[in-house]
């Protein structure tokens, strides 16, 4: 991918995954991305399980083309150290709480008086403001807040969190929105500014959906497992050795599949002519569809639908996905030579820019393995570096 960011200093006191996420990303488009951890262990996500060749999977996740530096901001000398980096940095971005920044004197006010296009970003729970800004907040919280694990699952089951750190990615995918646009307006103005996010605002606009719903009808969300609240037939089926999953997401490809299951009178029949209908009767469309569906295995319907230009696939696992044609022909999961993890695979950001991925220049960093360079880069000489080591600012 072409490094559209190169030249670009972030700055990152950001931790766990959806800071973490925002920054890499903006690593991937070519940003040179310091990662500034604290000394007792760094970012948490360093623990996150499983735990392979000592390395948490979830950190090699999120902090590739990142170097890590360990500066104890604790202290009066590690502030100053993270005030000088952010003097010459392009972004700066924590995940603080809000208010924390400021009481370590690194809020945006601080910082952009001596760095005036210096872009300021910050990602919290509950938001900058509101009687909620002072809580932490994680993925899972803001799921449930937001009204998301109340939809999620099927009827009768209790709560249910979206496994993946839908959330979280969201957010940092937000923010990096945010910086983009930030940055050009910098282009224009000559001056930066300040961006944030929160894990709740994000999960109410993920949650657009059932909002919209309930707004327009007065009725909360059902859980409906892998159908769909708003199209039908929209959802995995029953076959002979196990499940595939198709969309017929209209009028027109309700019809094909109805011709292709030897169903064509319901394609006529009021109870299932529109969309609005099926979704009505979408349990009993269910059943009608499944009763010829078990009859064949799922290859069988999934030859059959691709032949007649219905959208579906099947369910797969894990050890399917990482190994499977088309994937592969993305580009996806890319292989590591010489990684000190043997078998990893990063996974590759879903977007071509004229025909490329990420750059990925850089593995994920071992804590602390970039402090001196970061430091020199600073303007800091080789007797401050030992003075600041032995007294614990930096390690």
């Amino acid at each position: 991918m072409p490094r559209t960011l190169d030249g670009l200093t972030v700055i990152d006191l950001t931790q766990n995954i959806a800071g973490p996420y925002c920054t890499q990303l903006l690593g991937d488009f070519g940003a040179t991305v310091i990662k500034v951890e604290r000394p007792e262990g760094g970012d948490d996500v360093r623990r996150y399980a499983p735990i392979a060749h000592g390395e948490s999977a979830a950190f090699l996740t999120f902090n590739r083309n990142k170097r890590s530096v360990c500066v104890d901001i604790r202290q009066d000398a590690g502030r100053e150290i993270v005030r000088r980096f952010a003097a010459r940095a392009d972004v700066f971005a924590h995940s603080l709480k809000p208010g924390g920044a400021e009481q370590l004197g690194l809020g945006y006010e601080t910082l952009a008086a001596e760095n005036p296009r210096l872009i300021y970003c910050s990602i919290s729970g509950f938001g900058e403001k509101g009687p909620l800004r002072d809580l932490p907040g994680y993925d899972p919280v803001a799921q449930a807040y937001s009204g998301a694990m109340t939809s999620t699952g099927y009827p009768g089951d209790p709560p249910s969190r979206i496994a993946i750190p839908l959330i979280d990615m969201g957010a940092g995918m937000w923010l990096c929105m945010g910086v983009l646009a930030a940055l050009l307006e910098r282009h224009a103005t000559g001056r930066g500014g300040k961006v944030d996010t929160s894990l709740l605002e994000v999960g109410i606009t993920w949650n657009a959906v059932q909002l919209a719903n309930f707004l327009a009808t007065g009725n909360l969300p059902e859980r409906c497992g892998s159908a769909s609240p708003i199209l039908a037939p929209y959802q995995a089926f029953k076959c002979a050795d196990g499940e595939v999953f198709i969309a017929a997401g209209n009028d027109r490809l309700f019809a094909k599949l109805c011709a292709l299951l030897g169903l064509e009178q319901l394609v006529d029949d009021p109870r299932y002519a529109t969309n609005a209908s099926r979704v009505a009767r979408r349990e009993e469309l269910r059943e009608i569809i499944e009763r010829v569906t078990v009859r064949s295995p799922a290859a069988y319907w999934l030859e059959k639908i691709r032949e007649a230009g219905i959208p579906g696939g099947p369910i797969n696992t894990l050890d399917k996905v990482i190994d499977d044609p088309q994937v592969e022909a993305l580009g996806m999961l890319k292989r590591t030579e010489n990684f000190r993890v043997p078998g990893f695979r990063l996974i590759d950001i879903p977007l071509n820019l004229n025909g490329a991925k990420a750059d990925i220049r850089e593995m994920p960093p071992r804590f602390g393995e970039h402090t001196d360079a970061a430091m020199r880069w600073a303007g800091y000489g080789e007797s401050e570096i030992a003075r600041l080591r032995s007294s614990g600012v930096i390690a």
